[in-house]
């Protein structure tokens, strides 16, 4: 089976087990009727791993390092959109205490990443 180069990256990596953990709460905003929010968390929450993926098949770091910014620019969207399902009662203390420390650790591991391209 061919692999891709962004599977052996840890921000990559790290962005879809904190996707996947958003997309699962998407899943149960549309158990509920919330298809709005169920929408706009999930295309948010694939939009970080899915810019780290196409930033690596660039040709240049230049390049790279943009889709690297539209990822960590996600990443702060995914915390807005946590924190105002929070604050509409659709996520619990639990759930958001822990979703914005792995949307922090994942933020600063991206900006040492791009960082570190040259």
């Amino acid at each position: 089976m061919a692999k891709f180069r962004f599977q052996d990256l840890i921000i990559w990596q790290k962005s879809v087990a904190v996707g996947n953990r958003l997309i699962d709460i998407s899943e149960k905003l549309e158990e509920s009727k919330k298809y709005r929010f169920a929408e706009q968390l999930r295309g948010a929450a694939l939009s970080v791993s899915n810019n780290i993926a196409e930033g690596s098949g660039s040709n240049s770091s230049a390049d790279f390092k943009r889709f690297l910014n539209f990822a960590h620019r996600s990443v702060f969207e995914n915390a807005n959109i946590v924190l105002v399902l929070h604050l509409r009662l659709m996520v619990s203390d639990q759930d958001l205490a822990e979703i914005l420390e792995e949307l922090d650790l994942l933020a600063k591991m991206i900006t040492s990443f791009s960082r570190s391209l040259k």
